[in-house]
């Protein structure tokens, strides 16, 4: 069928609606920039998949205003560690590291923290808010069939798979955001580095009434030790819904071998309990993997989330550094379209977050590699402003977090008289908000009453001054990074 002309152009496309997608085109939406998603199945994802969503994630949910509306949907867990026993009915066993924040260290050093969250409910919650946002189109049942660019920008060719109707599409950049077996980076032409099928892996999504089986020891995985059913048991949400899975060698099994009546069978054993109810909900089964993507970006297409790095499960970072990569490219695109930064900017994306993810991807591969919480913690912050609560006449707290702006952040000292002054003579292409901070909050950052701190819209500090310099408008512009330049600069 021949392929139609769509006007008008979005200045970009998103390929994939998972979480790299949808929080790349929620930034955009909020930065007031327009993006075309596109997903080749007919929905969201029914499947909970990942459920550890990381205190930065959270922070990031916090500042869209969706904390409320994802928590609804959190597991009821009193430990970030992992329960080893012979079975989930045991009475002894050991609690483990999972490599993940304790909830005491998250609630010290964020205005939140970290939270069990089925995917199947997250995904959800940022459609809903990308469609309030209003200026991005999403279009299901609809794959990526071609990609070509030039210096001026990126042409699509769609297909919508129920129809077989074509359409090509013209933007300025094009995201690929289409998981661990990406066509986007296919058809780029990037190659992947690092071992794959590290492990094999039978996974089970089953209803069953273990609440009472687990009583007081609520986790978020548990290792399961009896010999005839070893593996793990997860709880995936609301409906007695849990994830049963263990290793299996597809070379010599098929996945039909593995009957509903057998799946129960061993869901019983795992959970000691000869009697219980089961209803087999799915199966599948999926390979681990640690490779990164030996480039994340080629001209005017990037690669986000699985697309870029594949983890294993191990430390829960896969779908958190998902997010975070599509959050900071989307703003850094639409600093570029919005005329606030030269396109030497969008060279920051790979230059900061392909050494992020390798180094997620290489702990995620290694057997009781796991750092302890704290480690974790710095790791999944990735450096950020500190966070200290704000002294507030009304009663509702405020974190040094909740001062960002869509621009560029001057936190002060009280003395922050200096500091205005000097930001307000600056000629800038973008905002520039000066906010004084009191002074516990102030010290927290490591400013003196007359210090400051400049952040971006990313929480990711460009300059610190413990007190004033002798020309702060000198060093306001001296730090002022050279992609604020707008003359264009090649690819």
């Amino acid at each position: 069928m021949a392929a139609a002309e769509r006007d008008p152009r979005p200045p970009v496309v998103i390929v994939g609606t998972g979480p790299a997608g949808l929080a790349a085109a929620v930034t955009l939406a909020r930065n007031g920039v327009g993006s075309l998603l596109v997903e080749r199945n007919p929905g969201l994802s029914p499947l909970p998949r990942a459920t550890v969503v990381s205190t930065r994630t959270m922070e990031l949910l916090r500042s869209w205003s969706l904390e409320d509306e994802v928590r609804a949907g959190q597991l009821e867990l009193d430990s970030a560690g992992a329960w080893a026993a012979e079975t989930l009915a045991s009475t002894e066993g050991t609690v483990l590291p999972l490599g993940v924040a304790d909830l005491d260290q998250a609630t010290a050093a964020s205005p939140t923290r970290l939270a069990g969250v089925p995917q199947d409910h997250l995904e959800p919650v940022l459609l809903r808010h990308l469609e309030r946002l209003g200026p991005a189109e999403v279009r299901f049942g609809t794959e990526l069939v071609a990609l070509d660019q030039d210096d001026d920008g990126v042409t699509v060719a769609l297909q919508e798979r129920a129809t077989g109707e074509e359409l090509k599409v013209r933007a300025a950049y094009v995201v690929g955001a289409d998981g661990a077996h990406s066509r986007v980076r296919r058809l780029l032409g990037i190659a992947m580095d690092g071992p794959d099928h590290l492990n094999e892996q039978l996974t089970v999504l089953f209803e069953a009434p273990l609440a009472g089986v687990v009583g007081d020891r609520r986790h978020g995985i548990y290792f399961i030790r009896h010999p005839e059913a070893g593996g793990v048991l997860v709880p995936n949400g609301a409906g007695d819904r849990w994830l049963y899975g263990r290793g299996w060698d597809p070379g010599h099994e098929r996945l039909a071998d593995y009957t509903d009546a057998r799946l129960t069978g061993l869901i019983r054993t795992a959970a000691g309990v000869a009697d219980l109810p089961v209803r087999v909900v799915a199966k599948g089964a999926f390979s681990f993997a640690a490779q990164v993507a030996a480039r994340y970006r080629r001209g005017r297409a990037f690669l986000v989330g699985d697309a870029a790095q594949r983890m294993t499960p191990r430390g829960g970072m896969g779908m958190n550094t998902a997010v975070a990569e599509g959050h900071d490219l989307a703003w850094k695109l639409a600093w570029v379209l919005r005329g606030w930064a030269g396109p030497a900017l969008l060279d920051t994306y790979e230059a900061e977050w392909r050494p992020v993810g390798a180094r997620r991807t290489a702990r995620s591969a290694v057997d009781n590699g796991e750092p302890d919480g704290a480690e974790a913690l710095a790791d999944d912050l990735n450096g950020r402003l500190p966070h200290a609560w704000l002294a507030t006449s009304n009663g509702h707290p405020r974190s040094t977090l909740d001062l960002l702006g869509p621009g560029l952040t001057l936190l002060t000292g009280p003395a922050s008289g200096v500091w205005a002054g000097a930001a307000a003579a600056l000629d800038l292409p973008l905002p520039l908000e000066v906010h004084p901070l009191d002074p516990a909050a102030a010290t927290t950052l490591a400013v003196t009453p007359d210090g400051a701190t400049l952040s971006r819209p990313d929480a990711q500090v460009l300059a610190h001054w413990p007190t004033a310099p002798t020309d702060p408008r000198a060093e306001l512009a001296t730090a002022l990074p050279r992609w604020l330049d707008r003359q264009e600069v090649r690819s």
